[in-house]
C-alpha cells in the first residue's frame, strides 16, 4: 500500500470500515464518506490516530491542523489528565 491514503492505511489497519468505525466510535458510513471525500474531520483524525497509536497520523489526515505527527496532543491519560 505505497500510495494509498492515510484513510485507506487506517481501513487497512483496522481491517475494515466498519471495524475502525467500532476501533474510533464512528460509524461504517462515516468512514466511508471520510474515504470518498478524501477529508477527515479533527475528531476522526484523532481517533484514528489513537487507534493506530500514530502509525496513522492525524497530521496525514488534517495536515491543514498538524503539520507534524508530533503536533498532535497525546491522549488523557485514566484520570483525565493529559500523558506526558
Amino acid at each position: 500500500m505505497e500510495n494509498a491514503s492515510p484513510i485507506d492505511r487506517a481501513i487497512a489497519f483496522a481491517g475494515s470500515e466498519a471495524r475502525l468505525g467500532e476501533a474510533t466510535g464512528f460509524s461504517q458510513v462515516a468512514i466511508n464518506k471520510a474515504k470518498r471525500r478524501g477529508h477527515a474531520s479533527a475528531e476522526m483524525a484523532l481517533a484514528i490516530h489513537r487507534f493506530t497509536e500514530g502509525v496513522v497520523a492525524a497530521s496525514e489526515l488534517r495536515p491543514d491542523l498538524w503539520s507534524r505527527a508530533e503536533d498532535v496532543a497525546a491522549p488523557p491519560g485514566p484520570t483525565g489528565a493529559i500523558a506526558s
